[in-house]
């Protein structure tokens, strides 16, 4: 069969099998934050699935969604898909075994969409090589407990459908303590892991204190700072665990910056450029009794009055972003991550009264 014609009966018969989840991996258990947050791959209880679930621990999304930074690099994300330890080789004939006959009695499962399953079972049970994998006699069942065969597992919290479906390889063999074969790129590393854990993190809001408070003065200097607990070091971890195959990452955010961005061009930020950087521990400084007349060394002076109504502020505060991980020596650099927060402030004249 030519590679092409083949390669479409394979979409084709891949789409008509269904690996279910094994019954001890059926919906993932969500716990709260600070405590493990187990997630499977897929969201619609089709597909390949891989029974080694990502851990998720530290601070991280309750719910086992999207977490609240975004990265400062457009062109970073974390992977789509991935292949990860699905079933040993008795339990994997078992599945797979059934799935195939059940695929094989699908209408429609004839010409070159019927010609591929039975290949795909002879790649299984007759040590008949598929493309470049080598085949399987009898789903290696002689190996059992010595490794496990690797699936594809789909991203839920990527949107772009095909790119969740772009690991289309068919399940293979790994053995324990063993890499998976080179052509698997996608294979789970644990630069993968430190990426998911950055997808998953739950970082504390930027909610930035101002000094007057939601109501200042025009050309009156209003004072912005941090709370000092901002800027505790929050690291998330995720992790795989399964016989042969134990790997983890730990994403460790630590805040860098605050940009403020005063919602109107009549108005001036200190620092120019409206970036207000860490010194001695700390953004900005509280406004004090006495400190009037003095410039904040993080703020803003509006020129005109807000008409009755609001100004958005918003504050982006800037997150350094590390990893350390299984074989890592030691923390290795990410993207920068951001989250923004926006206050509304209300800008009034300052009356005068002549006598």
């Amino acid at each position: 069969m030519p590679l092409n014609i083949r390669t479409v009966a394979l979409t084709l018969a891949l789409g008509a099998l269904i690996l279910a989840p094994p019954a001890h991996a059926a919906e993932p258990k969500r716990n709260g934050e600070g405590a493990n947050s187990e997630q499977q791959g897929g969201s619609d209880g089709a597909g390949i699935y891989a029974a080694a679930r990502v851990q998720y621990s530290g601070s991280v999304t309750k719910t086992g969604s999207t977490g609240n930074i975004s990265s400062a690099d457009v062109n970073w994300s974390p992977p789509p898909c991935w292949y990860a330890p699905y079933l040993g080789a008795k339990d994997f004939k078992k599945e797979m075994s059934k799935n195939i006959e059940t695929a094989k009695n699908q209408p429609g499962m004839t010409g070159h969409a019927g010609a591929a399953i039975g290949e795909m079972q002879r790649h299984y049970e007759d040590d008949y090589g598929w493309t470049d994998t080598p085949g399987y006699k009898d789903y290696n069942v002689d190996k059992d407990g010595e490794g496990m065969f690797w699936a594809a597992v789909e991203n839920p919290a990527e949107p772009d459908i095909l790119k969740r479906k772009a690991c289309s390889d068919l399940p293979f063999w790994v053995d324990n303590g063993e890499a998976p074969p080179p052509q698997y790129e996608q294979a789970i590393t644990p630069e993968m892991l430190a990426a998911l854990a950055y997808q998953h993190m739950e970082l504390p809001g930027t909610k930035v204190s101002l000094a007057p408070e939601a109501i200042t003065k025009v050309n009156l200097p209003t004072w912005a700072w941090l709370d000092e607990a901002v800027f505790d070091e929050v690291q998330a971890t995720a992790a795989i665990n399964v016989p042969g195959f134990n790997i983890q990452a730990t994403t460790t955010a630590k805040p860098k910056s605050l940009t403020l961005s005063p919602g109107t061009t009549d108005a001036t930020t200190i620092p120019a450029d409206g970036g207000c950087p860490i010194v001695d521990g700390r953004i900005g400084e509280p406004y004090a009794k006495g400190k009037a007349k003095e410039t904040p060394p993080c703020g803003i002076v509006y020129h005109r009055s807000s008409n009755g109504g609001t100004i958005p502020l918003k504050a982006a505060l800037t997150w350094e972003i590390s990893w350390t991980g299984t074989g890592q020596a030691g923390p290795i650099g990410m993207p920068d991550g951001t989250i923004e927060a926006t206050q509304d402030i209300t800008v009034e004249e300052i009356q005068s009264v002549n006598r």
